[in-house]
């Protein structure tokens, strides 16, 4: 957030977690001193909950605020925090229960997770569907058995995986169970920048999309290449003339093909040596097979120069005649 002019004024928040790796929500912290790890009562859109401080306190400019902020109620008691486990034990025994009334309706969907609200005032099932359901016969009956207000979410995979929990490829918990409180935009276009076989297997998690870690290092592989040769490019090597077909990023280097047909790895550094020392005069090679400035003159005509011929382009040319 950008630091406040004299004129601005500034506004005292409180960020709160309502899930472990959670989306953080601001609260006006009214006149309680709060401390991180606390639990609090607060009035949000959904009703009362219970939430987490992760951010005890912080001034931030009014202005900068997107809606008007709810209110700290107060800070959770020893009754309040016993009210909120003893719900949370019966919330697998509720999604046991409600997959038995789908199983009734007969509805395509998929129940992932049953969530109270800390005082039994409500439900939450979480659901993934391949299309919209309509579930109203089964909110019905399940406010019937329940006798409390249920709430009926549809999510997508990420936010399955999010839920559910679990090991990724790499062997550590997933990123977006374990830190990543809001999913970014990750497209292939990513996995081409990085080099990644393009396949599925590879380059998808355990919730069936792309890997959130391919936009990890996305940045740094575009500067990197913007430092080192581009595809095509012709290069002078210690092991001769040739053209670049693939850079490696995290090895910093480049394979290039020479003349002979052979491929070999070569370091960036060591090819941008070479270069410099078989360079024409001042300048390198500016038309296909000729010189930019070669000598004391430039190329007279495609494939030749004009005072007789580039000895040190280190590419085979040929005399104007």
């Amino acid at each position: 957030m950008s630091l406040a002019t004299s004129s601005e004024k500034l506004v005292s928040i409180t960020g709160i977690r309502f899930r472990p790796a959670g989306r953080i929500y601001y609260f006006d912290p009214l006149e309680f001193s709060l401390s991180n790890g606390q639990y609090v009562i607060v009035e949000t859109v959904r009703g009362t909950e219970a939430g987490r401080v992760v951010i005890a306190h912080k001034r931030v400019v009014e202005s900068e605020l997107t809606e008007p902020l709810k209110p700290v109620l107060r800070i959770a008691t020893e009754d309040d925090l016993r009210m909120l486990l003893s719900f949370k034990s019966k919330e697998k025994e509720a999604l046991v229960r409600c997959a038995e009334r789908v199983t009734v309706h007969q509805l395509p969907m998929k129940l992932v997770e049953a969530e109270y609200a800390f005082d039994g005032s409500r439900i939450t099932f979480y659901f993934t569907a391949d299309e919209r359901v309509d579930f109203r016969a089964l909110v019905r009956d399940l406010a019937a058995t329940f006798r409390t207000r249920i709430e009926l979410r549809q999510i997508g995979a990420r936010d399955q995986a999010k839920l559910q929990g679990g090991i990724g490829p790499c062997g550590k918990t997933l990123c977006c169970s374990s830190w990543i409180s809001e999913f970014g935009v990750v497209s292939i276009k990513m996995a081409k920048e990085q080099g990644l076989p393009l396949n599925p297997g590879k380059i998808s998690g355990v919730c069936g999309r792309l890997l959130c870690c391919l936009a990890y290092e996305n940045e740094n592989y575009i500067q990197a290449k913007q430092q080192m040769p581009q595809l095509g490019a012709m290069l002078a090597t210690p092991s001769g003339t040739g053209k670049v077909i693939a850079v490696n990023v995290p090895r910093n280097s480049v394979e290039v093909m020479l003349e002979s047909g052979a491929t070999i790895q070569v370091p960036v550094n060591a090819v941008d040596e070479t270069a410099n020392k078989q360079s024409c005069g001042s300048g390198s090679c500016g038309t296909k097979g000729g010189c930019g400035s070669c000598g004391s003159g430039g190329c007279g005509s495609k494939g030749g120069c004009g005072s007789g011929g580039c000895g040190s382009c280190g590419i085979q040319k040929k005399h104007q005649e």
